[in-house]
């Protein structure tokens, strides 16, 4: 499955995907997703409020003990996907977090006229809401926690 995070509203975006992995896990079938343009999906919610959360969440952390909050558009997705997985609980959401890949851009071989063979687009009937009056993308906040936003316009 392949989802294109472009103006999709993150938490709904990661709940799709969570909740597709473990039926899939529980079905017994593996199923892969992945995840691109990671850095134009949106948190709803004022700028400022949103930008000052994701600051206190970095912001707890000690710089060498943890935890650990990620900084990268793809690494806050796959983060977001992790906390709707059973994830402490059991293997499967370990397992079904490993079948997740999150991606900054769009890949050559996923571009948007056609899919490999094996690929197909998630379904986004879910996902789809008209874009929030208030809202940031993910590379915003990216780059308000420090990410120079160079880093991944040149992939």
């Amino acid at each position: 499955m392949v989802y294109d995070a472009t103006d999709k509203i993150l938490g709904r975006l990661a709940s799709q995907v969570a909740k597709e992995m473990i039926s899939a896990r529980k079905s017994g079938r593996q199923q892969r997703v992945i995840i691109i343009n990671a850095e134009d999906a949106i948190v709803s919610g004022p700028r400022t409020k949103v930008l000052s959360d994701y600051r206190a969440k970095y912001n707890l952390n000690h710089a060498r003990k943890g935890p650990f909050f990620p900084r990268m558009p793809d690494k806050i997705i796959k983060r977001t996907v992790r906390g709707m997985l059973p994830y402490q609980k059991n293997s499967s959401g370990r397992g079904a977090l490993r079948d997740l890949r999150v991606m900054i851009g769009t890949p050559q071989n996923l571009s948007l006229e056609e899919l490999p063979d094996g690929h197909e687009w998630g379904p986004t009937e879910n996902i789809v809401r008209d874009t929030p009056n208030k809202y940031v993308r993910l590379g915003e906040i990216s780059s308000h926690l420090g990410v120079d936003a160079n880093r991944w316009a040149g992939e």
